[in-house]
């Protein structure tokens, strides 16, 4: 099984932006933006939450809104504010905000079936 990046663009307050290379996490729910990213882009903490991380370490990060770009589309999402030393992922919240899914055969990202019922 192989690693998926894609790389996308951030817009902030005052729409200052920043590329930033993701890693499509298909067990990550929110999307998580690298400290350098995030204050480049002037976010400010909105809330917290707790995490569990996979060794089931607990951790506490602050929660943020941005809008966010990539080939496949764009829109407004909530986004981790991460710390030193932690990595860009894409979350499940954000591909389903853009109407997106992760083909886990070919690796890419493809338009979403929706269903209204």
């Amino acid at each position: 099984m192989g690693l998926t990046y894609i790389t996308g663009e951030v817009t902030g307050r005052k729409k200052k932006s920043a590329k930033v290379k993701f890693l499509l996490d298909s067990g990550a729910i929110y999307t998580l933006l690298p400290e350098p990213a995030w204050k480049e882009i002037g976010l400010k903490p909105k809330r917290s939450m707790t995490f569990t991380l996979a060794d089931g370490t607990e951790v506490v990060r602050n929660i943020s809104e941005c809008r966010i770009k990539l080939p496949q589309g764009d829109g407004h999402t909530p986004v981790i504010l991460g710390e030193p030393g932690d990595d860009a992922l894409l979350g499940a919240v954000t591909l389903e905000i853009l109407g997106l899914v992760l083909n886990p055969f070919k690796r890419t990202l493809q338009p979403m079936h929706g269903m209204l019922a």
